[in-house]
């Protein structure tokens, strides 16, 4: 029997990180329990009625946040607020899929595209790895905005 994975990360703004990683993964922010939103409502806005009607302090109502894939295949990632900094290099980090298929040009040309798209979202460009074939294709290492090192690979 296998089991179901959930990636959590520690932020200082849980929210924030949670938007970003929505974006660079095509997932979305489920609204709360009691919640039906409809296209265009802000998951937020509900989860903010949500905390307030269950009692739930203003100072702690963004100190955790989640994302999901709206297909159901991918991992949940959950984002909790922690209030030190990070301070070393990840020891696991994600690799987020740019260019499934290609190769050689065509998949760094995809992977350059996918990293500008990200750094416009707030990612922070590190180091492009060239292909060495037979082993390595090529990626470019990035952070995310609280410094959170993965790869497009």
């Amino acid at each position: 029997m296998s089991l179901d994975v959930q990636v959590t990360f520690d932020a200082h703004d849980p929210p924030a990180l949670a938007d970003f990683w929505a974006a660079v993964l095509g997932y979305e922010v489920p609204g709360p329990p009691d919640a039906q939103l409809g296209p265009g409502d802000d998951p937020w806005a509900a989860w903010d009625d949500f905390l307030e009607r269950v009692g739930v302090p203003p100072a702690l109502r963004r100190s955790k946040a989640a994302i999901e894939d709206p297909q159901g295949r991918g991992p949940r990632v959950f984002f909790q607020q922690v209030p030190e900094d990070k301070v070393a290099k990840n020891r696991v980090h994600l690799d987020v899929r740019a260019a499934p298929g290609l190769e050689g040009d065509e998949r760094m040309a995809a992977l350059e595209q996918a990293c500008e798209r990200l750094v416009a979202l707030g990612a922070e460009r590190v180091r492009r790895f060239e292909p060495a074939p037979p082993m390595e294709s090529g990626f470019i290492v990035m952070r995310d905005p609280e410094g959170n090192e993965f790869c497009l690979d």
